[in-house]
């Protein structure tokens, strides 16, 4: 038996299914997960000592790639005068300037400690300022696991086949009207259906949680007009692209301003963290100013703070945006000629440092096209790939992530062995 295996049998008798969050579990592409010791760079080293080139990035945050030495040493400073505070430290002071610097429509921002309490602590707030109650989220885009946002949710809930979870009571899911992505008649629909009602919109603007889609053309645009016009709070989810495709953001990209911006993942620099800001005068509903209370005891914690605060200065230091879209669309190009030569259906979604691969020949543009991609093929690509060192999101509905230490020699070797996985198919 594996070192791996040995600790998921051990697992499974102590944690849920052996994993604490659901997608690790391998269920949708089958198998067991791997057990990980140690990561630097590109790679992953496993308690069996293999080393993968990875494509998960931790999620998304290791956009530097693994253990990178600024980043490290940022983290021991901080740790040299302890892990916790409970009071205001100077590195929250630094991290806000540098997230209003860089976030276009960010005026104030308060740290919290994941993106699920980021965009819980939003919603809340966007009811709180325009007294209204219901909410408008779209088909596949994950918020996080708050009762009011688990509802046709995308990642690991629609992995396992379960986009309304258990425990989220009726009423609650009442207040969250579900549309399509990219349906611009569906959100007029909504609006007019529930006039004065609607409190918020949240959106992920360019869709990691279901696989990685772009909006059409217009359509941000659009969702930005619609919500100015009913006095609805634009809440965009960054948790996973912002900083990530450009220092702003999409919001930077698509030149939008949304009234609030949820963040996370790359500002903690691999540790655990969350945030959310936009308009002051919507911001300053929170307490102590105003009657939105939203509170946390390790929130702005000291060493997520420094190694954010380290992961930032190396985005403006560097700002390795277009090559990171460079590699991007190396590998793109390298699965795309796979396929057509091989004469199999794929769609590879792909801007900056994300992408996803949907084997289908429908253009994946909301939840329903990405459900028309063919899970299996997919099961047997992600194996094979994993068989010969490059390992991606264990499900076909993730996006997967590019890091600044995939250059060279890494992407290469992904190339070849996605694109000869692909012709084995």
């Amino acid at each position: 038996m594996s070192v791996s295996d040995s600790l998921f049998a051990r697992a499974l008798q102590l944690i849920p299914g052996g994993v604490n969050s659901p997608v690790r579990a391998f269920r949708s592409v089958g198998g067991a997960p791997f057990f990980v010791k140690r990561a630097e760079g590109a790679h992953l080293i496993t308690a069996d000592d293999r080393t993968l080139i990875d494509f998960v990035c931790t999620w998304g945050p290791a956009i530097h790639g693994h253990n990178h030495p600024r980043i490290r040493a940022a983290i021991a400073t901080a740790l040299e005068n302890g892990t916790s505070f409970g009071t205001p430290n100077p590195y929250e002071v630094e991290m806000a300037e540098l997230i209003v610097r860089f976030v276009p429509s960010i005026q104030k921002v308060r740290m919290c400690n994941s993106g699920t309490e980021a965009t819980m602590s939003a919603i809340r707030l966007a009811r709180g300022f325009t007294k209204r109650d219901k909410i408008i989220k779209f088909a596949g885009c994950y918020h996080g696991h708050s009762d009011s946002l688990l509802i046709k949710a995308g990642s690991g809930a629609l992995t396992h086949g379960n986009p309304d979870s258990a425990g989220v009571p009726a009423s609650f899911a009442r207040e969250t009207i579900v549309l399509p992505y990219n349906d611009r008649g569906a959100l007029d629909a909504a609006f007019a259906a529930n006039p004065g009602q609607i409190a918020g919109v949240i959106i992920e603007p360019y869709c990691g949680n279901v696989g990685f889609i772009m909006p059409d053309a217009g359509y941000l645009e659009y969702l930005r007009k619609v919500t100015s016009e009913h006095g609805t709070v634009l809440i965009f989810d960054e948790v996973m692209t912002g900083f990530r495709l450009a220092k702003g953001g999409v919001q930077e990209l698509e030149h939008i301003t949304p009234d609030l911006t949820t963040l996370g993942k790359i500002i903690g620099g691999g540790l655990p963290v969350g945030a959310f800001g936009g308009r002051a005068d919507i911001m300053d509903h929170l307490a102590p100013l105003g009657p939105v209370y939203q509170a946390g005891t390790l929130s702005g914690n000291p060493l997520a703070m420094a190694a954010g605060i380290a992961a930032l200065r190396l985005l403006d230091e560097e700002n390795p945006y277009a090559r990171l879209d460079a590699l991007g669309r190396q590998l793109r190009e390298a699965v795309l000629d796979a396929a057509k030569a091989k004469g199999i259906a794929l769609q590879c979604p792909q801007r900056g440092a994300m992408f996803s691969l949907f084997f289908t020949a429908t253009p994946v543009r909301d939840y329903a096209t990405a459900l028309t991609g063919d899970a299996a093929l997919f099961k047997k690509f992600f194996h094979t790939c994993l068989d010969h060192g490059v390992y991606l999101a264990p499900s076909p509905y993730e996006a997967a992530f590019l890091s600044t230490a995939h250059a060279g020699a890494d992407l290469d070797r992904a190339c070849e062995v996605m694109a000869a996985a692909i012709r084995a198919l």
